[in-house]
Formats: C-alpha cells, sequence, structure tokens
C-alpha cells in the first residue's frame, strides 16, 4: 500500500524541482520564459530574453546577446550592430513563512467568536522576500562581411563560439 503513494509523491517532488531552477536557452511561449525575436526589416530585429525570479541579470543579458549571434548566423549574416538595448527589473513580494504558506491566507475557519470577527488558525502574518525577474532587449542590424572597428559591432560566430559554455538549455527526457 505504501508504494501506492510514492509514485505520485515522487512526481510532485519532480515537478517541484522543475519550478525551482534559472530559466534556461530556450523559446518562450505561453507559459514559459525564454528568448522572442521579431524582424522589423530584412536586416533589422528586434530580440529578447525575459527570465524567472531565479535567473540572474548577467544570464538574461548573455542570453540576449547569443540570441542575437545565433539569428545574425542563421540569417547568412555574418556581424550585427546593437542599436538599442535596456533590461528592465519586474520586482514583486511573495509571502514567505507561516506554518501554512502554500494556503491562501483569507479562508475563514467558522469557529469561535474572537469580537473581531470569525477566528482563523491559519491566518498568521507572513513574512515577505523580494523577487526579481529581469528582461532584456535590443534592436540590433545584421550586416554582411568583415566586422566594422567598432565596439557597436558584434561577429556571430566568435559570440556564439566565445558564450556556447555558458549557455544552460533545457533538460530533455
Amino acid at each position: 500500500m505504501k508504494n501506492t503513494y510514492l509514485i505520485p509523491a515522487l512526481a510532485a517532488l519532480a515537478a517541484l524541482g522543475a519550478c525551482a531552477t534559472a530559466t534556461p536557452y530556450q523559446a518562450a511561449n505561453t507559459s514559459d520564459r525564454g528568448y522572442s525575436d521579431q524582424q522589423v526589416e530584412t536586416n533589422r530585429w528586434l530580440v529578447s530574453f525575459a527570465g524567472n525570479s531565479l535567473t540572474d541579470r548577467q544570464t538574461v543579458e548573455t542570453y540576449l546577446l547569443y540570441r542575437a549571434a545565433e539569428l545574425t548566423s542563421q540569417n547568412g549574416y555574418d556581424h550585427f550592430r546593437v542599436v538599442r538595448r535596456d533590461t528592465d527589473a519586474d520586482s514583486s513580494f511573495v509571502p514567505v513563512g507561516g506554518r501554512y504558506p502554500h494556503f491562501y491566507t483569507s479562508y475563514r475557519y467558522y469557529g469561535p467568536y474572537w469580537g473581531r470577527g470569525f477566528y482563523d488558525p491559519w491566518d498568521r502574518p507572513t513574512d515577505y522576500r523580494e523577487v526579481t525577474r529581469f528582461e532584456a532587449t535590443a534592436e540590433i542590424i545584421m550586416g554582411k562581411g568583415p566586422k566594422p572597428d567598432d565596439p557597436e559591432f558584434f561577429d556571430a560566430e566568435d559570440v556564439l563560439m566565445n558564450l556556447s559554455g555558458r549557455i544552460q538549455r533545457p533538460e530533455t527526457g
């Protein structure tokens, strides 16, 4: 009978563990964060990378640069110039601690009346912690031929080669 509970418990633990990792380098979809891009002109693109609260700013910006280089190479160009770049931080406070931190605290237990309303044994003050999510965006212009001698230009193949060791892809399983 104990094995009946073991499999669902392990599945729940695996699902919880998946939530506790930084955003990997992946295409964004409706339920996940990651990179997205939009072509503006033939050689001009808007590129962005959004991370979760466990993805630090440096990683978000590295993934953005890597995606710009990858996109440049995929479209047959040799280098790109970052025309505009920005990184936004979205901070919020989330409740932590308490005896039952995963329950919604406005649940009312119809117990003894203490003069201020119904007594709720789960309605305890909680602590809060700040979480920050970063999103980096850039507008890039792609070019062919040798890279101009200007720090705003990046050689796509060099960026891909130099950053590939820092790119964490999603686990497949």
